[in-house]
């Protein structure tokens, strides 16, 4: 693998570490102000007690994205939002690259002539950035109990999942697929206008190129992240599976530039993968193949927005026939996978965050998790029962209490 070793909590150059994380009406947190170590820290206390939002908060200053919440006005502590301005604010110092760097998110509801508004300013080193620039500048990996929906539910779960992972660690993707978003939203919104005679077919040529050329670039960058994650992935699920599961992840896009669509089989392999401006040559083709159908639905049908993927563990859709112990196992290759992949690309091993990870593993996975684990950079982890770790795993790392959003020193 490409993470060394790294007994006692040793880093290296490479990692990126935490060091502070302040919280300010940030879910149930009015306050929050902690210190953080190489190594792992492990957070202990009941159910609703603030253990799952101080990860949110982290993988928040990843993705710019709420993960739990259905937009960003719910991250706002409850009783902040009794205040006219109601402000949230998340500040995490952490060291990179021997540099000592700062992100601040403030997520502002405010009042307007109609109500109110949400909003959030992004600040690096304290200089206010967009969110496509400022994405891969925290990287972090998060596992919380609902991902099994990545395996278990919709398309569009796979989907969100690879946006956010290629984001952090694919430079530009970010920006291309905001790109792709608009272009697809205005192509359907003249799809329709065709459809009911009031504009001409022929300006689909333009919105066509730009379609084009923004989901070949997402298309190519998605089969060669599969490809990489799958390649660290194999070997980390048989460590984690004492060598009895082989794991494999098949791209399916929906368009395919060497077949056009397709409903079973996989991308090619990477030695045959296309250059993107030759993708981007057949997509056109094939949405001027289809052009008429499209109108006639009044929505764009292909492309990277209908893409998907699946898992197999020994040739098994893990989605439709893994046990849960297989998928939440299959989830943590993914996770350790996914750590592998963003220091490949960065250069930068990413922060780790599980939670409630050790619930439904048997003792064998634990372990073998257990182990795992002791090889990484950092990482926070959630529990609601200590005994789920080994007294060895305890004593070596940093264990603090949890109560009320409280944080104590066992």
């Amino acid at each position: 693998m490409n993470m060394p070793r790294r007994p006692g909590g040793s880093f290296t150059q490479t990692d990126m570490i935490l060091n502070h994380l302040t919280l300010s009406n940030f879910r149930s947190y009015t306050r929050l102000d902690l210190d953080f170590q190489p190594g792992i820290t492990i957070l202990s206390g009941g159910n609703a007690q603030g253990k799952t939002s101080l990860l949110e908060s982290l993988f928040y200053c990843a993705t710019f994205s709420p993960l739990l919440a259905k937009n960003d006005s719910q991250l706002i502590n409850f009783e902040a939002l009794n205040e006219s301005l109601a402000v949230a604010r998340i500040v995490a110092s952490f060291t990179r690259e021997n540099r000592n760097d700062q992100i601040e998110i403030r997520i502002i509801q405010e009042p307007t002539a109609n109500g109110c508004r949400t909003r959030k300013e992004i600040l690096l080193n304290t200089q206010k950035i967009s969110a496509q620039k400022a994405v891969g500048s925290f990287p972090a990996v998060l596992f919380i109990p609902q991902m099994t929906s990545i395996l278990e539910g919709p398309p569009q779960e796979r989907r969100r999942y690879l946006n956010i992972l290629l984001s952090q660690s694919f430079p530009g993707y970010a920006q291309t697929l905001t790109d792709y978003q608009k272009v697809l939203l205005q192509r359907n919104a003249l799809l329709k206008q065709i459809a009911e005679r009031r504009a001409d077919p022929a300006q689909l040529d333009y919105w066509d190129e730009m379609l084009a050329e923004k989901g070949a670039a997402l298309i190519a960058d998605r089969a060669q992240a599969l490809i990489t994650l799958n390649n660290h992935a194999d070997e980390i699920h048989l460590q984690l599976t004492d060598q009895l599961e082989r794991i494999k992840m098949n791209y399916l896009p929906s368009f395919d530039p060497n077949h056009n669509e397709k409903e079973e089989g996989n991308f090619p392999a990477p030695a045959e993968l296309p250059e993107p401006s030759e993708i981007a040559a057949a997509f056109k083709q094939h949405l001027h193949s289809i052009r008429q159908r499209e109108i006639e639905r009044g929505v764009t049908t292909s492309g990277p927005h209908r893409d998907d993927f699946q898992i197999c563990a020994n040739d098994i859709d893990l989605g439709a026939f893994g046990s849960r112990g297989q998928i939440r196992t299959a989830l943590l290759t993914l996770k350790f996978a996914e750590i592998d992949l963003i220091k490949e690309k960065t250069g930068t091993d990413p922060l780790l965050l599980l939670d409630e990870t050790l619930a439904e593993l048997d003792e064998r996975r634990r372990l073998d998790l257990l182990n795992r684990l002791n090889q990484t950079a950092q990482g926070i982890l959630t529990t609601t029962d200590l005994t789920h770790f080994s007294d060895k795993f305890t004593q070596k790392h940093r264990v603090l209490n949890v109560s009320q959003g409280v944080l104590s020193a066992r």
